[in-house]
């Protein structure tokens, strides 16, 4: 009998929220209460170090809708997000992609248009091409070839401007293998862009 007694006492322990708690509650940002923004990810998308003197850091977007597939080349300032560049599935049908806007392979194009789009606004679309007609599903980046040589050498002075780079930016969506997230970094990836990546993500990898 005693041993029910402490154990009904301890399941059923009142949480005492009084005066006192209310008072030291702090109320989250109101992008968190809404669920639409990962705060954790985007402090260290948006951080740059402070001898880069303001150099934007830029993002790769990628927001799908009921509707939709959004890609935004963005970056962030003090007063905010500024958009660079973007591209939307229901584009696709004047280009001859007339159904599934929110497949795959409409996030593979939509990528591969922002790409194309933020490269011409700089005019960098000559220099940088991507994979061009050749699209096989490799693993591709156009910012291989110049990470790999050593800054400030005459082979980097070679090469002449280093490929646009920007870092992709799911929001809250899951990054499980296969997602249609990567399919947009994929095409992007393929138009130009560098963004450092990995293809253990994309579908149909094998680990083994």
């Amino acid at each position: 009998c005693e041993v029910n007694e402490r154990t009904r006492v301890m399941a059923y322990g009142k949480v005492v929220k009084n005066n006192a708690y209310f008072k030291r509650f702090q109320v989250k940002y109101r992008r968190r209460r809404e669920g639409k923004t990962d705060y954790h990810a985007r402090r260290r998308l948006v951080l740059n170090d402070k001898t880069k003197y303001g150099t934007p850091k830029y993002r790769l977007v990628v927001r799908f809708t009921n509707t939709d597939c959004i890609c935004q080349i963005v970056s962030s300032t003090i007063k905010g997000d500024v958009v660079h560049a973007v591209a939307y599935a229901h584009e696709l049908p004047r280009y001859g992609l007339t159904v599934g806007l929110k497949n795959y392979a409409a996030g593979y194009c939509t990528g591969l248009l922002v790409a194309r789009r933020m490269l011409q606004k700089l005019k960098l679309d000559e220099k940088f091409v991507g994979v061009g007609n050749d699209v096989t599903g490799e693993y591709f980046n156009s910012g291989d070839e110049y990470d790999k040589k050593e800054k400030g050498s005459d082979a980097v002075r070679a090469l002449g401007r280093a490929p646009f780079k920007c870092y992709l930016d799911v929001g809250i969506a899951r990054t499980t293998r296969g997602a249609r997230i990567f399919s947009c970094l994929k095409g992007a990836v393929d138009g130009g862009l560098n963004i450092p990546h990995s293809e253990d993500r994309f579908p149909g990898f094998d680990p083994t």
